[in-house]
């Protein structure tokens, strides 16, 4: 199975099922019984950022779905050590992207992931050459 890391907004869609995106993340991400094909690598940034809105908003059942789709799918957590942010800092400066979404990429990259996903045209461009992109506001099949 490859190990894919989604970004924050690539979970969201998936987790809250959120159109247009969602069919397309779920086609790539399980088969036709609805079993996990991908392996996603997670950060402790990630767990942060899908969880403000339902914290905000008292929204429990969002909450309780963020729990059941880590534990269905996350295989490892990335530390987020000194060479992330290196990274990070290197990816924000070259593509003026923002820090959570530099240290997402970074992340990625560092946990030698086989592919990001994402729809953020920002991200697709800093990430090339150095990790697959899989465009989630592409068709199935897709990617950059």
């Amino acid at each position: 199975m490859q190990r894919v890391y989604l970004d924050a907004n690539a979970t969201i869609y998936f987790v809250e099922k959120a159109a247009p995106h969602y069919p397309g993340i779920r086609n790539r991400m399980t088969d036709a019984h609805g079993k996990p094909m991908v392996h996603c690598v997670i950060s402790e940034l990630l767990l942060m950022d899908v969880r403000v809105k339902p914290l905000r908003e008292q929204d429990q059942a969002t909450l309780a779905s963020f729990e059941r789709y880590f534990a269905a799918f996350s295989s490892q957590t990335v530390s987020m050590d000194k060479s992330v942010f290196e990274l990070a800092t290197h990816l924000r400066v070259s593509h003026s992207i923002k820090t959570p979404d530099a240290l997402h990429l970074a992340a990625a990259i560092h946990a030698g992931c086989d592919q990001f996903w994402t729809n953020d045209s920002k991200l697709i461009r800093a990430a090339e050459g150095r990790i697959e992109v899989i465009n989630i506001g592409e068709p199935h099949g897709t990617n950059t």
